[in-house]
């Protein structure tokens, strides 16, 4: 009996049913074949292992290296980092693809080693893995400081230590000033000084005076910086992990001192907060961030309360201090090198504010093309050039193409 009298002589039924199984399984395979054509395109050049590693080992920074390959390869494309696949997305439209449709999908961070040591294995909510840990401290955090409420109690210690550091800037000139009047001043480091007061009051309670040489703030303003420079940079066995054991660059190690130089400092503000609410000394008009945390702040599976406690309160400080630095170094400096802008700038404070008093918080509602400045000073130098690197728990799709999960997103 042959192939065909076999089926002939099935009932219609039966034969109907092996069709239409065949018919759906030919469609699956036709669409599999069709997503996985659908992959973002990969840079050239990629090693075996490393992958790209070597294009971006400088000496430019890896922000220009990666925008000059996203000329070539278009505003969504991937390069291997080591074991590791990363999207690297270059225009508006898709990076607000990928944070507003796919936020939850690239809601995430990838586990690097500056996040394990730096932030107290992810207790930090900023370096943390989306879960309930990072819901909780985010909210925490938005509401207990960031708030508009919030924001508003706290105003007193903006404006008062911006007076103060202006006073300590006027004190510097009295003492350094030459024949002329003049006197030559680190803005960079002035900004530095005022901003992370100013947060380390609403944070902390306390603050570091500019003309302070006291060898353990130094210190610390060290560590502070050193963070930074951790955080962001790249380190070869979080590509290789199999080299990690070889601390290439001494990287782990440099990363292990900050991270105990940082925590002595938190610890002791944490002890003299504690030794206030024993004591019944806490001003609670005045609280600080750090005093918020202690009464709400539990313990977790990962973290005791007081690593959370710690943790989050760096975070805070280390956020805010260095980006708005630097996004204030720029501005001024641009302004002195388009005389035509400052000028108009000058006019705008003369109208709104006027020559007899310091500018407020409440007069930027006026205050236009100041606004615009800060706008555009962050346009084209921003503090940050590079996103903090997110990481997809989930597959999804960007610009049509299927990014699978794991893959890193800067």
């Amino acid at each position: 009996m042959d192939l065909f009298h076999s089926f002939s002589s099935l009932p219609p039924i039966f034969a109907l049913s092996i069709f239409l199984f065949a018919l759906v399984w030919i469609l699956k395979t036709s669409l599999k074949s069709i997503t996985q054509k659908r992959e973002a395109p990969e840079a050239g050049n990629s090693w075996p292992v490393i992958g790209h590693l070597h294009l971006l080992r400088g000496p430019k920074p890896p922000h220009i290296i990666l925008s000059n390959m996203a000329e070539k390869c278009g505003p969504i494309f991937t390069i291997k980092m080591g074991v590791h696949r990363a999207l690297i997305v270059s225009d508006h439209k898709t990076a607000k693809e990928c944070l507003t449709i796919n936020d939850k999908a690239f809601a995430s961070r990838p586990s690097t080693l500056a996040m394990e040591y730096l932030s107290y294995n992810h207790a930090m909510f900023a370096f943390a893995p989306y879960g309930n840990h990072w819901r909780q401290l985010r909210k925490l955090a938005t509401l207990e400081l960031l708030s508009t409420h919030r924001l508003e109690q706290l105003r007193h210690v903006r404006e008062s230590e911006i007076k103060t550091s202006l006073k300590e800037l006027y004190q510097f000139w009295e003492e350094k000033k030459d024949g002329s009047d003049t006197v030559l001043v680190e803005m960079k480091k002035w900004f530095k000084s005022a901003t992370l007061n100013v947060i380390l009051r609403m944070i902390v309670g306390k603050r570091i005076p500019s003309s302070t040489n006291d060898a353990e703030s130094e210190k610390w303003k060290t560590s502070l910086k050193e963070f930074f420079d951790l955080s962001g940079k790249f380190v070869v066995s979080d590509a290789l992990p199999y080299l990690r054991w070889f601390d290439i660059g001494g990287d782990e190690r440099l990363m292990k001192k900050v991270r105990k130089e940082l925590d002595e400092v938190a610890e002791g503000w944490l002890k003299d907060h504690k030794g206030k609410r024993s004591s019944d000394k806490l001003n609670k008009s005045n609280d600080g961030f750090m005093d918020v945390m202690l009464s709400i702040a539990t313990d977790t599976e990962k973290h005791d309360a007081d690593t959370i406690n710690k943790a989050t309160c760096l975070a805070l400080i280390l956020a805010a201090s260095d980006t708005t630095m630097v996004t204030l170094t720029w501005a001024l400096s641009l302004l002195l090198n388009n005389k035509d802008e400052l000028r108009k700038l000058q006019e705008e404070l003369d109208i709104h504010v006027g020559k007899d008093k310091l500018v407020e918080e409440s007069d930027m509602e006026n205050l236009v093309y100041l606004k615009a400045i800060i706008k555009e000073t962050l346009r084209l130098y921003p503090a940050a050039p590079l996103l903090v690197p997110h990481e997809s728990m989930e597959d999804c799709t960007v610009s049509g193409y299927h990014i699978p999960a794991g893959t890193d997103y800067l």
